[in-house]
């Protein structure tokens, strides 16, 4: 029966979604904040929506013409022959115009539907992007990417299924009711009767659902956690190190063995509630025919009209099952919304302020004066609280700690002048690589200033500044794509000449070229296809064709064998030739011609001076550097090149 199916399906999805719904509690406004969404779509809205009521209205006018029909030919009359044709032809026509009106309501759908996805999705993606780096080491990678996917899907599903479901099933209860009343309300009255007979059972059956879903949904989500770990080259290294391949597969087979059983178990109760609707439509429509026809035999009725108004019943328990869970649906993409709007709600830690002045570009031979100075003053430093950073919901916790961390950073100052290198030495944790992110800012200082070229970073435009330095990390990310493509990563329009000049400056040109796909090599996950020293010398190569007047190497040589640190340092010769560098490092022996080297503890500078100063002045430095080297010295290159 046409229109049982899609209502039951409706209200059984409804039912499973309805306890979520439940606690979940609106953001105040988000209705009206949904309605200013989606302004720029009113326009294909109301059209679309009167093809929803024009498509309702032929849907209940198709049963009635059927009726006439039947009236028509019987008894026999040739005299009626004529009308016959003319109310086929009309029933035809409408049929026609219907197909039409189901190919706009589709399009429009689509364009509506797909125009809101693209509109949240990009202001989602350009949002979190600006997020502080701290929002994503709090946050559950996955939650993030189903705000993306799945509660984007759901707001989706507001402009389409759920308002032209509302729209249709109100336009046609309300005409199908009508005309069956009007035909005859005795028996439209008794039709009815069997309605709580679905209803009421259904919603236990939902609720079994709910708990069987919730439960497949959980079973799933580990799956695929697992999945994602063990997949991921650093996990399926670790299996294959550590790991008992057997086990694994035992411990992953009883997860999928659940979720074959929940679906077992799920299907036969869909399909015992879609027999069981189907069931009492038709016990519906045997009484219609039952009473209809004594009516009719009774000559109360005619026979057309029985004919009519059981077509009818199968129009009116679709509308009824749907809209007795409106307002579940409706919460459902209202809470799609809400937990969207809870993520572009969050503010950026970091933002351009209005009226932002751009850093100067410096020349080559960075003369005083040139964009390359940086300025540390009266530094002091704290990471913001869970609270100003991130969400509960997306780091699966019920709140968030709002309590403030111990200052990181305690009034720190010192200059980094034009074309020197300077070095931050010291303990695990003393704030060596908070300080180099101060300066990008990826994080902005709580007291104290930190300026580059003369001008405050929280001044000057995030594209001069992401222009002005040049960062090198100890583990160098590169995406899954070609080295090329990671390489115009810094620089868009860098040609090919420009890009082999960058990897001749890293000392790995002869790698790339050695490779049968040259540039166009695709470097791996995470680059994983190339060792670490090598990736390092991409990462370099990378800098070079940015060519940044501020270089910050955090830890760049720390996890690479002697014969990489000795290539990686190499290349960084070449990167910090006549640059301005703030060198980050765990060994020491990269930083020993260093200008200056910083010396932190505990978030201050306690040392500060020459590599042979402070091995003679015996403090905290030379306790280090004598663990370190206490047989001989290591010489670096970084600074014999320049």
């Amino acid at each position: 029966m046409m229109g049982g199916g899609g209502g039951g399906w409706g209200m059984m999805r409804a039912l499973r979604e309805e306890d979520a719904v439940k606690q979940h509690k609106l953001t105040s406004g988000t209705f009206k904040r949904v309605m200013r969404f989606a302004r720029p779509y009113r326009r294909d809205i109301a059209i679309f929506l009167v093809t929803v009521v024009v498509s309702a209205a032929i849907g209940v006018a198709t049963p009635v013409l059927a009726g006439d029909v039947v009236n028509a030919i019987a008894p026999p009359d040739a005299a009626n022959g004529g009308k016959v044709v003319r109310l086929a032809l009309i029933i035809a026509g409408l049929a026609i115009v219907g197909a039409g009106l189901s190919l706009a309501q589709r399009w429009y759908s689509a364009r509506i539907g797909e125009g809101i996805i693209y509109r949240l999705r990009s202001e989602v993606y350009d949002h979190v992007q600006r997020m502080p780096l701290q929002f994503f080491t709090r946050t559950q990678t996955g939650a993030l990417v189903s705000r993306l996917n799945n509660d984007v899907l759901g707001a989706q599903r507001a402009f389409t299924s759920t308002l032209s479901g509302v729209v249709s099933n109100v336009i046609q209860l309300a005409l199908t009711a009508g005309v069956m009343l009007s035909l005859n309300w005795q028996i439209t009255a008794l039709s009815l009767v069997l309605l709580p007979v679905f209803i009421l059972p259904a919603r236990r059956v939902g609720r079994r659902l709910a708990a069987i879903t919730k439960e497949s949904y959980e079973l799933n989500a580990t799956m695929n956690a697992t999945m994602t770990e063990r997949f991921g080259v650093a996990g399926a290294l670790l299996v294959k190190l550590f790991g008992r391949p057997e086990a694994e597969s035992e411990r992953f087979g009883d997860k999928a063995a659940r979720v074959r059983d929940i679906g077992i178990t799920s299907a036969m109760y869909g399909r015992a509630f879609f027999v069981a609707m189907m069931l009492v439509a038709s016990l519906a429509q045997a009484l219609v025919y039952g009473l209809g026809g004594w009516f009719a035999v009774h000559e109360t009725i005619s026979a057309g009209t029985v004919v009519a108004l059981a077509l009818l019943l199968t129009r009116l328990y679709g509308p009824l099952t749907e809209l007795s869970n409106v307002r579940v649906d409706v919460m459902s993409a209202m809470v799609s919304f809400d937990r969207v709007f809870e993520i572009l709600d969050l503010p950026p830690a970091i933002a351009e302020k209005p009226g932002a002045v751009e850093i100067p570009k410096g020349s080559s031979t960075f003369p005083e004066g040139s964009n390359s100075r940086v300025d540390f003053r009266d530094v002091w430093f704290r990471y913001p609280t869970a609270a100003e950073v991130s969400l509960a919901s997306l780091e699966d916790v019920a709140t968030l700690d709002r309590k403030q961390t111990e200052p990181v950073l305690r009034g720190v100052s010192f200059t980094v002048e034009p074309g020197q290198m300077v070095a931050l030495v010291g303990p695990s944790g003393a704030g060596k690589s908070t300080t180099s992110m101060l300066v990008s800012r990826v994080y902005d200082v709580t007291e104290g200033s930190v300026s580059v070229g003369g001008i405050d970073v929280r001044d000057a435009t995030l594209a001069s500044l992401r222009d002005t330095i040049g960062v090198v990390t100890q583990d160098a990310h590169l995406f899954h794509e070609t080295i090329a493509a990671n390489l115009r990563y810094a620089k868009p329009d860098a040609t090919d000449d420009e890009i082999w000049a960058a990897l001749r400056g890293a000392q790995v040109e002869e790698l790339v070229r050695a490779l049968p796909d040259g540039l166009e090599t695709v470097v791996g996950e995470r680059g994983y296809r190339f060792s670490g020293g090598e990736k390092q010398r991409i990462a370099i190569a990378r800098i070079l064709l940015k060519a940044p007047s501020v270089v910050i190497l955090d830890e760049a040589t720390a996890h690479l064998d002697s014969e990489s640190e000795a290539a990686v340092q190499r290349a960084l010769s070449v990167a910090l030739a006549g640059r301005t560098a703030l060198v980050i490092a765990h060994r020491l022996s990269t930083v020993r011609e260093a200008d200056q080297i910083l010396v932190l503890d505990d978030g201050r500078i306690v040392e500060r001076g020459t590599h042979d100063e402070l091995v003679a002045a015996g403090g905290l430095y030379g306790d280090l550097y004598r663990t370190q080297f206490s047989s001989s010295p290591v010489d670096s290159p970084l600074k014999s090149v320049a």
